[in-house]
């Protein structure tokens, strides 16, 4: 199998804690990496081992380099600009969300992609989380019987980089919103109660999917949880599963048994849980998060020209998403 080779525009914290890890894990030749001065490029490059090429004009960098894809990890209001000139150049783009401030950006982008003939995938990573994906086999799967109802909590202290309510919902919601898109398919009722003070912000929100299922999410970019949280569970005909802190998938198989269940030890659960190891070090948690599987889910695109999971058009549907809840918040 050849290795993929990636060029970089950008090499700010996110991206250097977990995009450029997790592409290096997942097999990755970092070819250039283009920021706004040419020394942070060289020195993000010697961080990561890389012998590529430094930039302080990616524009430059995307005439000179033959890479197999573009990584763009830049500043939300940049990142639509950057993506569009990568695909005017001939380049496979991976972006991280979002892609487009609403449906009409992302519309645009995901149109100039397929014109162009390249691979745009938007960075979902939760897509990608080997908990959620087993979550997802087990509502396609149907071991369960059909999936009824869910339940999804995400908190997080966002007031450092959110200030108001638009900002909270596409910038950090904004990936529990994609999951249940991942999840449940397409939302066609939405209601939903806010309780904000400027970048203090409360959500509680119901939706029903197309496909019958409903279920509630609650949503907090608060001061308060300097804990991050999150958690989904999912009722099915035939039991659960719980989806807790992205490590741990619960499973639990209703009772067929002809005895009362009180009256044995009948009650089975199965508890889906990684290994712990000192030897794991920071990668445990690129892996478990998804960052490595939507890097090496990006490269298999590239190398085969296939259209990724979170690709620029599926993208769209999120941002129209993020936006119907807005507007259906009292």
């Amino acid at each position: 199998m050849n290795t993929v080779k990636l060029s970089f525009i950008g090499a700010g914290f996110h991206a250097s804690t977990n995009i450029y890890p997790s592409a290096i894990q997942a097999g990755a030749e970092i070819t250039a990496i283009s920021t706004r001065d040419l020394e942070r490029s060289r020195a993000a490059l010697q961080r990561f081992g890389s012998r590529g090429k430094p930039y302080d004009d990616y524009q430059k960098m995307l005439r000179d380099e033959e890479s197999d894809g573009v990584v763009v990890v830049a500043q939300p209001q940049d990142q639509s600009s950057l993506v569009l000139d990568c695909i005017h150049a001939g380049k496979n783009v991976y972006v991280d969300k979002p892609l487009g401030w609403n449906g009409p950006e992302a519309l645009q982008l995901a149109d100039a992609a397929e014109q162009a003939g390249v691979v745009l995938m938007v960075g979902f990573m939760k897509r990608y989380a080997p908990v959620y994906m087993k979550l997802k086999e087990l509502i396609t799967g149907g071991t369960l019987g059909g999936a009824r109802s869910f339940q999804a909590r995400f908190a997080v202290d966002s007031t450092p980089f959110c200030k108001d309510e638009e900002q909270f919902m596409k910038l950090a919601a904004i990936h529990i919103v994609d999951l249940l898109r991942f999840l449940f398919g397409e939302a066609v009722q939405i209601s939903g109660f806010t309780n904000n003070d400027n970048a203090q912000i409360s959500q509680s929100i119901s939706l029903k999917f197309a496909n019958g299922i409903v279920g509630s999410v609650y949503f907090a970019g608060m001061s308060g949880w300097s804990r991050e949280s999150e958690s989904l569970t999912v009722t099915f005909d035939h039991g659960f599963a719980c989806a807790d802190e992205v490590v741990k998938l619960t499973v639990h198989h209703s009772l067929t048994a002809s005895g009362l269940p009180w009256q044995s030890l009948a009650e089975q659960d199965t508890v889906f849980t990684p290994s712990a190891s000192a030897m794991s070090g920071g990668y445990r948690d690129l892996y478990l998060r998804g960052f490595v599987g939507e890097m090496a889910h990006f490269m298999t695109c590239c190398r085969e020209g296939l259209t990724p999971v979170s690709s620029g058009r599926d993208n769209v549907k999120t941002m129209e998403l993020c936006d119907a809840i807005l507007s259906a918040l009292m």
